[in-house]
């Protein structure tokens, strides 16, 4: 359009809205299912509840061998995986056949059935309290979510309609928001969920988590203006959504760039790993000796963690006014490591607070991968982007947990903090690619420079 059409024309409504009410859905659901899962299956044995005994590793030992609260603990991590392994699997498929289908048909569909799904969850977890139903049919509420989309669609489909919406210079920034309204959403659940848990058990909470999800999906569908320029109809179950996915990391053309793009998806995919992992372990380390700490302490540092994003933002925008984008993302992951290595050592609660500290800037990395993602594929390519990005996100959450958690208490008797330590280690390696990647292109670029600066006889 002309520029004057331009200038009249409203902007398009936010998108961070409706990923703010999602994560916050997500978020009170996730640990009020698995306390659930704990209560309904504890009393069902005969257990009296997890609060019986002190904090692990600051209690007796006849209390930690108790054989019954062992067997509530298996049970429980068995439900919680199958639960958890279903809605990844049925997930993995959903997503990558909604992303692309997306750059087509628009992300609003995209945005639309993946919060149905949710609030499906949400009713079907409702029902299970209400009528005392089989845990099991918690599992099909995952899988009934999953098939919809669920949470990585959602996530994946915003990320997608803000590089559809922004320029490349202002995507980072605009990026490292809609990551600042998850750490927003998440200290909000994470803080309040236990309190009202607490206060009115998990009835409340739960049609919360269901009138969020419903929000979401109004959101969506009414508020929010379709963010591809060309939609055109397409096909939903086809192969060619799945094979779109394949040619980002294979076509042959533009090599330079899908090199890049594999090299960024696994500083990505090592970085979240780390993150997931890392904060999967903190009540742990805390609940446990020397720290011990109570429930209020736990709070406080819960929410030390998602403060970060909300710091890491403000150190983003301003380390922009003097730095590329890449240089940001390395003191990041400087001050990730920096911290990790100070709570790793941490024996004190002023110490754990102080690597809390320290890591403010630790979540400037991830949406800076982002952008620089979204820059190397076409506009066409988003939803293939964003759907690939969301799967290798829900890969890291089963891998951190399976490495992370079997890590800790293998190494509990030689050093308490060591996977944290282990963390430290691995980041080095984004460290490395995203800096090696920067260096080579500015090469590239001043190579570029002084050869067609050389004029016909200089050569």
């Amino acid at each position: 359009p002309p520029p004057a059409a331009r200038r009249c024309r409203p902007p398009l409504p936010a998108v961070e809205p409706l990923l703010f009410l999602a994560t916050l859905s997500l978020g009170l659901q996730g640990p009020l299912a698995t306390q659930y899962l704990w209560d309904r299956l504890g009393a069902e044995r005969g257990y009296s509840g997890p609060n019986t005994t002190s904090p692990t590793g600051c209690r007796n030992d006849s209390a930690a061998a108790d054989p019954l609260r062992q067997e509530v603990e298996a049970l429980v991590s068995h439900w919680s995986l199958c639960i958890n392994l279903g809605g990844f699997f049925v997930g993995l498929f959903s997503v990558t056949l909604f992303g692309p289908w997306s750059d087509s048909v628009g992300r609003r569909p995209a945005l639309i059935l993946p919060a149905v799904g949710m609030a499906m969850q949400a009713a079907i977890y409702l029902l299970v309290m209400y009528l005392q139903l089989h845990v099991a049919y918690f599992l099909l509420g995952r899988i009934l979510s999953g098939l919809m989309g669920d949470y990585n669609l959602i996530l994946a489909s915003c990320f997608a309609y803000v590089a559809d919406t922004s320029d490349k210079r202002a995507r980072t920034f605009r990026v490292a928001i809609l990551e600042a309204c998850l750490g927003i959403a998440g200290m909000l659940a994470s803080i309040g969920g236990g309190q009202w848990r607490k206060a009115q058990g998990y009835i409340n909470p739960f049609w919360l988590v269901l009138a969020a999800s419903l929000a979401a999906a109004l959101y969506a569908a009414f508020c929010l203006q379709e963010s591809v320029k060309q939609q055109k109809p397409a096909k939903l179950f086809t192969l060619s959504h799945y094979k779109a996915v394949y040619r980002l990391y294979t076509a042959p053309e533009h090599l330079s760039s899908r090199r890049k793009l594999a090299l960024y998806s696994l500083a990505f995919f090592l970085l979240v790993t780390v993150h997931f992992g890392t904060k999967d372990l903190f009540v742990l380390y805390e609940l446990g000796s020397p720290l011990c700490w109570a429930a209020d302490l736990i709070g406080y540092g819960s929410a030390a963690c998602y403060l970060a994003y909300l710091s890491s933002l403000g150190g983003l925008r301003l380390l922009q006014l003097c730095l590329e984008d890449t240089w940001v993302a390395e003191i990041g992951l400087i001050s990730n490591i920096s911290g990790l290595v100070v709570i790793s050592l941490a024996t004190t609660t002023p110490l754990m607070f102080t690597g809390y500290g320290i890591m403010f800037l630790s979540m400037a990395a991830t949406p800076v991968i982002r952008a620089k993602l979204s820059k190397l594929v076409g506009e066409m390519e988003q939803g293939a982007l964003f759907a690939s990005v969301a799967c290798v996100e829900g890969l890291c959450s089963l891998v951190a947990t399976g490495v992370f958690n079997s890590l800790y208490p293998a190494t509990l008797h030689f050093m308490r903090g060591f996977p944290f330590l282990f963390g430290a280690v691995i980041l080095l390696i984004p460290a490395a690619i995203i800096g090696w990647i920067e260096i080579w292109d500015s090469n590239n670029d001043y190579s570029h420079f002084s050869d067609a600066s050389l004029s016909p006889a200089d050569g």
